[in-house]
């Protein structure tokens, strides 16, 4: 097996995991493994976070940015400080998001929390939490994480309407300091209304992550042009994806050597103020 070093002397780049789902180790298979069949897709991986780390090592992955999601509003704070203490044990290698939730009866003080536990983010699913990016019932939370926290939403499926890419414009047209990251080319398996919708918003930024398995190199190219290389993060999507597979597809699509820095590391680090050294 390759250890990190041989990996970096392959793909020469820093590179930061921007999307990677953790879980604590007595629920982490089972979490996984429901994940794989609400899109049924079979995880590659169990969604520990020493798998994680096993699994980044092979992959050259430098930095993780670390999640996981409340599906009650009562989970809201055991998952963030979950998270907290992944990033605290991590020997700087993780950066968190944290968790919110539109039923919560207080977000004032769950965004409060999770600023305090050093979490430099949000991640919300509409599909998975229940409720759609334009509900009114999130919209305190826009609110409250404008010009603070970034958001990264999980954006677009075809069997769903409620993250749809279009619902999300008039969030970007309305908290217009709203830093917002759409997960997968802003628009899963709808990739064709992410670059319709959303491009040109100044704080927008995506992700490539759960795209690839789906998208010929042409259409990869083409979200990449369509958001530009300023505004794409890379994304594993962790535990459905490879992280060696998923650099390596990255790589073959023969960009320049400025658009892969700014993709695999820079724009992450301008936008979460962190490093992957």
């Amino acid at each position: 097996m390759k250890n990190q070093k041989e990996v970096k002397k392959l793909n020469k780049y820093r590179i930061i995991d921007a999307h990677c789902h953790i879980y604590p180790d007595k629920i982490a298979e089972k979490a996984s493994l429901s994940t794989g069949k609400f899109y049924d897709i079979t995880m590659t991986y169990d969604g520990k976070v020493s798998t994680l780390k096993e699994v980044g090592e092979r992959g050259g992955i430098d930095h993780f940015i670390v999640q996981s999601v409340a599906t009650k509003p009562e989970q809201v704070s055991s998952i963030n400080r979950f998270i907290a203490q992944a990033v605290a044990e991590s020997g700087g290698k993780m950066t968190g998001l944290g968790t919110l939730h539109p039923d919560s009866p207080d977000q004032a003080a769950d965004v409060e929390e999770l600023i305090s536990l050093g979490l430099r983010g949000v991640k919300l699913h509409p599909d998975i939490q229940g409720f759609k990016i334009d509900d009114y019932r999130c919209l305190k939370i826009y609110e409250l994480c404008e010009g603070r926290l970034p958001i990264l939403f999980h954006t677009g499926d075809k069997r769903y309407d409620m993250s749809n890419p279009n619902r999300l414009v008039p969030i970007l047209e309305t908290y217009t300091d709203l830093t917002v990251i759409g997960a997968h080319f802003g628009g899963y398996s709808v990739w064709e209304d992410a670059e319709r919708e959303l491009p040109g918003f100044k704080k927008l930024f995506v992700d490539c992550s759960s795209s690839f398995f789906a998208m010929t190199d042409d259409e990869i190219r083409c979200a990449i042009n369509a958001f530009g290389t300023d505004r794409v993060l890379f994304g594993t999507d962790y535990p459905m994806w490879d992280a060696e597979a998923e650099v390596k597809r990255l790589l073959s699509l023969g960009l320049s050597h400025e658009d892969y820095e700014k993709i695999f590391h820079k724009n992450a680090e301008k936008l979460f103020g962190i490093s992957a050294n």
